[in-house]
């Protein structure tokens, strides 16, 4: 049983963070005091008790607008995350697995996609195909799936040396029970670590893409979007593209945190069961 009392304070705060965040953008409906496209009051209006982070650029409420964004901020990173992972894993342990002709083809395409800068990539991309969630989220997992892929091939080729594998092997089992039953529970502790990373790279990169404009497109907006709609507001002192930056830094430390305990976590109990 988990024992609160015995997690680090940069893991609490990280988890209370995280947790906040999620239960706004699960919430958002019922916890914005306004539609996320509701004009109130004028363009960049200081903060106020009807507006309590003041307005955007059009007037808009903007904790709304914050509340609403971190709805679709995680959704899309957590859902290209999903997509990646499953991806990048599956593909890694098999081609490990497997070898020969499948490995070289699949770690030589991943090779090839790496070789050209993620951003360039998803802009080539993304400037030629429909400016649709459900593409942004395909070019987002399938760009982040190759560091996956790399991570989960590296540590499954050293599980696949080891006796119990082989073991499996002359029993007679398939490659798939030896991926998921023999090699997969060993390789958990180093894929959930990246699993936070990656997860925090698909926010910050989605921020990238909406912040050039081949994100999230409008009326809907994430917080990258958010800043690029009230950038022009910094010269003149308004601090409403200030916001949705420190919430993606807020939210970057704190899934890191969460990510850095719980890797801490495996790796200590692994060295508990290694010992008894």
């Amino acid at each position: 049983m988990l024992d609160w009392r015995r997690i680090p304070l940069s893991a609490l705060v990280g988890l209370a963070c995280t947790a906040g965040i999620v239960l706004l953008a699960v919430f958002a409906p019922w916890i914005a005091p306004y539609g996320h496209g509701e004009v109130i009051g004028d363009v960049w209006a200081p903060m106020s008790t009807t507006a309590w982070l003041g307005t955007d650029n059009l007037g808009r409420d903007l904790l709304s607008r914050m509340i609403y964004g971190a709805r679709v901020t995680l959704t899309i990173a957590g859902a290209a995350t999903t997509l990646s992972f499953t991806m990048g894993s599956t593909l890694g342990l098999v081609a490990a697995v497997t070898g020969g002709r499948l490995d070289r083809f699949l770690s030589g395409t991943v090779d090839l996609i790496m070789a050209i800068p993620t951003l360039i990539m998803a802009l080539v991309v993304l400037s030629v195909l429909p400016a649709t969630v459900t593409v942004l989220v395909v070019v987002m997992g399938i760009l982040n799936s190759t560091r996956i892929f790399r991570l989960s091939r590296a540590v499954a080729v050293d599980i696949n040396a080891m006796d119990f594998v082989e073991a499996a092997r002359l029993r007679g089992e398939k490659t798939a029970w030896i991926v998921f039953s023999e090699i997969l529970p060993n390789a958990l502790t180093p894929l959930i670590s990246e699993l936070g990373l990656r997860f925090i790279f698909a926010v910050l990169f989605l921020s990238a893409l909406s912040f050039l404009g081949l994100g999230v497109q409008p009326p809907d907006a994430d917080w990258g979007a958010m800043v690029k709609e009230n950038k022009d507001g910094i010269v003149f002192g308004v601090p409403a593209a200030l916001v949705p930056a420190a919430a993606i830094g807020v939210l970057t430390i704190s899934v890191n945190l969460v990510a850095d305990w719980i890797l801490n976590r495996t790796s200590s109990l692994k060295g508990d069961r290694g010992n008894s």
